[in-house]
């Protein structure tokens, strides 16, 4: 993905009105469970893609972190929503969410083992075999480390995308949350990561609760993770940066604010 889109938004469809109304978007993202295979897609993604707005299929249950290989019926329909959309590329989390046949419902991390790198690059692998465009890869933002790991976070992620040849999807608002609840600098990792591998960025909100920072993709972007935004963009300017909110929804002025707020750090075009 080398085409620069600047500042997008994760559709939903609590906002697909507001997102319609975005008349210099050029970059999307849907979470590709929400496609269905034999339902027309939403109007307002048809309309998007009308307008020639580029729409990203983002995985949340492939599960690519986990011990045992990716469900074959999963990684088919990722692909099939990517053909169906046109879209450049999709991505998925390093993490795992089911083991023995039980669903975690959420993503949990994987311990930075070099096992555990090995079970990623397969189940990456075995996802690259169908898909017919790139898979960018994202960390998520976790609340506690496994003890005893191999590598840190930086060889930890270089290591499985140098292996896999995949893409990165960088979650600025995962950095900032792992690095405050570690104790860490989190503009650090951005010079232990192959930032020429990023195809884009994630960008959302959230909030501290009993001493600990979640990544609640519910509250406003705080200016820290804006200042990160800018750091980054020092570094290596990612060809997207996405506002991405699940729930909560605000007003649309402040959706707006928040896309205003992104763009200013990046040093992209407002697209509102």
């Amino acid at each position: 993905m080398t085409t620069a889109y600047g500042v997008g938004i994760g559709w939903r469809p609590e906002i697909a009105g507001f997102v319609a109304q975005l008349p210099g978007l050029k970059f999307a993202e849907v979470v590709a469970e929400s496609i269905h295979e034999h339902s027309d897609l939403p109007t307002g993604l048809t309309d998007l893609l009308d307008r020639g707005v580029a729409i990203v299929p983002h995985g949340v249950k492939l599960s690519l972190g986990g011990a045992e290989p990716v469900e074959p019926a999963r990684v088919t329909h990722l692909a099939a929503v990517a053909e169906r959309l046109g879209a450049p590329l999709v991505s998925e989390h390093i993490a795992f969410v089911r083991a023995g046949g039980v669903e975690a419902g959420h993503l949990l991390p994987i311990p930075r083992s070099r096992e555990a790198v090995d079970a990623v690059v397969a189940n990456v692998k075995r996802t690259q075999a169908e898909l017919g465009v790139p898979i960018a890869l994202e960390p998520i933002a976790a609340l506690f480390d496994w003890p005893d790991d191999d590598l840190d976070e930086g060889a930890f992620l270089t290591e499985i995308l140098e292996r896999t040849d995949a893409l990165l999807l960088l979650d600025v608002a995962n950095v900032y949350a792992n690095a405050l609840n570690r104790g860490t600098d989190p503009a650090a990792l951005f010079d232990r990561l192959p930032l020429d591998r990023i195809a884009y960025t994630h960008i959302a909100g959230g909030a501290e609760h009993d001493g600990l920072y979640h990544d609640t993709h519910t509250d406003a972007v705080p200016q820290p993770v804006l200042d990160l935004v800018t750091a980054l963009c020092d570094r290596h300017r990612p060809p997207a940066l996405m506002l991405e909110r699940d729930g909560d929804y605000p007003p649309a002025a402040e959706l707006r604010s928040e896309l205003d707020a992104i763009a200013k750090a990046s040093g992209y075009p407002t697209v509102t």
